[in-house]
């Protein structure tokens, strides 16, 4: 098994930041370099072979293997799973009157299951990589089957069967490959040179729904200065579709935590989109910058709820120490609405464990504060400035990973309570109601949270799509209290 530069690293007992200030390379980029998400330059990774004393040409070869054998999408690198394909029926037929949608890239359904929350749509198919992102799709989408597929070569023709004839394809590619674009023209199925944008490209083709959703990260915005944005958006038009995109924070919409994604919406209608209006104010610093679009009034409008708070969300779970759990839910505090609505249908508490902390960590953890300067000089040797941090009571959480369970790589020390986050918790901050059912292990589970489209922001979507989708004789009438409303003049468009 070929080394790479994080295995070699390790053997030689190096940090990351040493290797970095050794080779005069920029710590972030060896990062992404030792997890296969980005390719060094030929110098640079002379430099670093140069620290671990092996030649450019051996690194470079086994760089290349871990790009080719690597899932990417989580935030990190994994060794690729051996993939046997299979589908999964339905276990229901879809209702007649309700859109149909095609989840590709689904992890554990979180984006189209927030669509479904509108009552308006139905998910008919739903694929993924993953088997146990599978497993929690199927659980909580009992109209959909479930394909565990590499997409790159997974026959399309079977996808759109098993779609039946979908109106709205949505999905969110994980960020391999996001090298560019070639002209759609060029695109072909099952090439290895397809980045996984281009494989969603080739799904819409073949489908033809009048309606697509395509979220990711916001820094596809700048990623080789704009033009994989540029090329992803001209080969939408060259299928037919009008498209736009603005930057959504979640936490503008109800949700417990500031989560940005860029999100493309295109249609074969020829209409506009009427994005979804800010409901909360959250102060937040945007990821995206100058190059930002936020749908609707402004964030400073007087009648904008206050945003939804971490102890608003989880201060009905009961306390639970390191290493320890909880199955019943407190009974004296009042619930606020959002915790209400996390209840709702569920009775009895699950996933409430609290990570067991070893002891160095548990010093560290009742040293925390909001940032790791708070911890006393020496505590810690390396991490980001976030890392061994708490999350604040009265705000909403930062962006959860899917590490939320580990101080060490985030901040998630709970804000009161001398631990990490539990699974609940994090899934409560996600927006997933504690109804919905998560299958796996304790790791997987909090990597298909901590990677999850937040179903508070599929809804929001998935109601400004069910009242344009209505106008337009689609087949289930308009929701009550949705807003086809368009954006106002001057605001920023893709």
């Amino acid at each position: 098994m070929a080394e790479g530069i994080r295995k070699r690293r390790l053997r030689k007992r190096l940090q990351l930041r040493r290797l970095a200030h050794e080779a005069g390379v920029p710590l972030g980029s060896l990062s992404k370099w030792e997890r296969g998400l980005d390719r060094p330059t030929d110098s640079d990774l002379s430099r670093v072979a140069r620290v671990l004393g092996c030649s450019n040409t051996e690194l470079r070869a086994e760089h290349d293997r871990l790009e080719q054998s690597s899932v990417i999408g989580e935030g990190y690198t994994t060794a690729l799973p051996e993939i046997t394909e299979h589908v999964t029926p339905r276990r229901e037929q879809p209702t007649p009157g309700r859109w149909k949608v095609l989840d590709l890239f689904c992890g554990c359904g979180g984006f189209s299951y927030g669509l479904e929350q509108t009552g308006r749509f139905q998910t008919t198919c739903g694929i993924d990589l993953l088997p146990d992102r599978i497993d929690t799709f199927l659980a909580n989408h009992p109209t959909a089957s479930g394909v565990i597929a590499d997409i790159r070569h997974f026959p399309v023709e079977r996808l759109a069967a098993e779609s039946l004839g979908p109106d709205v394809v949505i999905g969110g590619p994980p960020c391999q490959g996001f090298s560019s674009i070639r002209p759609f023209r060029t695109l072909t199925e099952g090439d290895a040179r397809n980045n996984l944008i281009e494989n969603f490209l080739l799904v819409v083709q073949h489908v033809r729904p009048r309606w697509l959703v395509l979220e990711n990260v916001v820094g596809l915005l700048t990623h080789a200065k704009g033009r994989v944005l540029a090329e992803a958006m001209q080969a939408f038009r060259d299928l037919g579709y009008d498209v736009d995109w603005r930057v959504l924070n979640a936490a503008n919409y109800g949700l417990p935590q500031n989560r940005e994604r860029l999100v493309i919406v295109g249609n074969r209608d020829g209409v506009a989109f009427p994005w979804p209006e800010p409901t909360h104010f959250s102060v937040c610093r945007s990821m995206a910058g100058r190059h930002g679009a936020v749908a609707g009034r402004s964030l400073f409008a007087p009648d904008l709820l206050p945003a939804v708070t971490v102890m608003q969300a989880i201060h009905d779970l009961p306390e639970v120490e390191a290493g320890r759990a909880a199955i019943e839910y407190l009974t004296g505090p009042r619930l606020t609405c959002y915790e209400k609505e996390m209840r709702e249908g569920c009775d009895k508490l699950t996933l409430h464990e609290a990570t067991a902390h070893s002891e160095k960590m548990m010093t560290i953890i009742r040293h925390a504060g909001a940032s790791r300067a708070a911890l006393p000089a020496g505590l810690t040797t390396s991490g980001f400035s976030s890392s061994y941090s708490r999350l604040e009571p009265d705000l909403p959480s930062v962006t959860l990973t899917v590490n939320f369970t580990h101080p060490a790589s985030n901040k998630c020390i709970h804000p009161r309570q001398h631990r990490a986050l539990t699974l609940r918790e994090g899934a409560r901050l996600q927006g997933f109601p504690d109804r919905f059912a998560f299958c796996g292990k304790r790791s997987e589970l909090s990597k298909q949270i901590g990677n999850a489209v937040p179903p508070i922001l599929g809804r929001v979507i998935g109601v400004a799509l069910a009242a344009v989708l209505a106008e337009r004789r689609g087949p289930a009438s308009e929701p009550r209290g949705s807003s086809s409303r368009r954006p106002r003049a001057g605001s920023v468009r893709g």
